[in-house]
């Protein structure tokens, strides 16, 4: 066995012991309190200041000796999803419904051996990091959007970074694969809370009654939707944009007409121009499908995370170093709050291919062979499901490429 294949095993059984320890204790939001010991033991055997400048978040500052103004940060999410694991591994959550089924995981676990390379590599092989690294492991990706805290924080400003980088594991592309893209690349998102309020009577009295003074709640929900599908029809067809409304609930007999109805969606744009559109069209399908019924309606539009919006500058510079990136032709309408880094400073983020690979004959995909611990060679679930799963053998590659970046000039 060479050298090559033994820093490969190594830095494998790294990430795996990482991986799957971090997957059987998932914690959500803020309240990280055994994932934040997990990372900060492993931090306290390398090089590096730990340091908490917010609420559980950790980071590690590795002091290259070179200009105190050149850092480069990488970024890792912590939190999970309230979702009940139905992976069968052995390595699964044993925190009942929570699990890591968007990766997060496995984003520890790659910056993790990355501070350990980093750290081999100040005490090995002095001199040839040309710039100090920051890891930043924060929290409440999945919800309140931690990054904006951290950055908050002044932690940047205090070890003088200047570039970020993150990755997102993601099934839709093959294992082996790693895609970025200069500019605009996710979707800015804003939940979108609706309430109608209504009036609410037995149905054997509405007959006969206009609808305009229905005070039908449930008709006004039913008027709005159609209206603001009809409005995202339009603007989609000039550029990417979304509202679709998850949670529709008005009622609660079958024999009253709805006093009350709750929608609950989320919009998704590229532009605060679009936004802007947006919001505005929503609200006036809002007030005429109220207005028609008799009803009175409360609109809440949540500040929500921005787009990812790559550097194209630092994209440039990347792309050099990763030469096989593939390029990401069309933004996609996911949200990730990385995008709040890039407000600040600038990034790039990525997208690490876990999925199956296909034929070549037919494109069908290949057989997905499981490992002994059940775990499959490929995702075959999609983010945010009870079996999202995949082998650790895709994070080498995105290990290699911050290996890669540490590095760059």
């Amino acid at each position: 066995m060479d050298t090559n294949d033994t820093q490969r095993n190594a830095d494998l059984a790294r990430i795996v012991r990482y991986r799957r320890d971090l997957h059987r204790i998932p914690e959500l939001g803020f309240d990280l309190g055994q994932t934040t010991a997990y990372v900060e033991r492993v931090l306290a055997g390398l090089s590096c200041e730990v340091t908490h400048p917010c609420d559980s978040c950790v980071c590690a500052y590795f002091d290259a000796g070179v200009d105190a103004a050149s850092t480069t940060a990488i970024r890792a999410d912590m939190d999970a999803l309230p979702i009940e694991e139905a992976t069968g591994a052995s390595f699964a959550s044993t925190h009942p419904g929570k699990t890591h089924a968007c990766g997060h995981d496995a984003h520890m676990a790659m910056a993790l051996a990355a501070a350990v390379y980093v750290d081999y590599v100040l005490r090995e092989r002095p001199g040839e990091l040309k710039r100090n690294v920051l890891f930043v492991f924060q929290p409440a990706e999945e919800t309140t959007g931690g990054a904006k805290t951290v950055c908050e924080s002044g932690v940047f400003e205090r070890y003088h970074v200047d570039r970020i980088f993150g990755f997102h594991v993601w099934p839709d592309l093959p294992a082996g694969t790693v895609a970025s893209c200069a500019g605009p690349m996710l979707a800015r998102a804003s939940e979108t809370h609706v309430r109608i309020h209504g009036e609410s009577i037995h149905i054997a009295k509405t007959l006969g009654v206009h609808e305009a003074e229905s005070h039908d709640a449930a008709l006004a929900a039913a008027r709005f939707l159609v209206a603001e599908r009809e409005l995202m029809d339009r603007l989609g067809a000039e550029e990417p944009c979304i509202c679709k409304f998850g949670l529709v609930e008005a009622g609660t007999v079958c024999n009253a007409v709805a006093g009350e109805a709750h929608l609950a969606g989320s919009l998704r744009v590229f532009t605060d121009s679009m936004l802007n559109r947006a919001r505005a069209g929503i609200r006036r399908a809002l007030e005429e499908a109220c207005a028609a019924t008799g009803c009175t309606y409360d609109l809440d539009f949540a500040e929500g995370y921005p787009p990812v919006d790559n550097d194209p500058a630092l994209f440039g510079l990347a792309h050099q170093v990763v030469p096989e990136l593939e390029l990401i032709e069309e933004p996609l309408l996911i949200a990730e709050d990385f995008s709040f880094y890039q407000r600040h400073l600038p990034g790039v983020f990525f997208l690490l291919g876990c999925g199956v690979p296909t034929a070549e004959d037919g494109g069908l995909p290949v057989e997905n062979p499981r490992d002994e611990q059940g775990c499959p060679a490929y995702a075959t679930a999609a983010l945010h499901t009870d079996t999202m799963l995949f082998s650790e053998e895709c994070l080498l590659l995105g290990l290699d490429v911050y290996k890669r970046l540490v590095h760059m000039a």
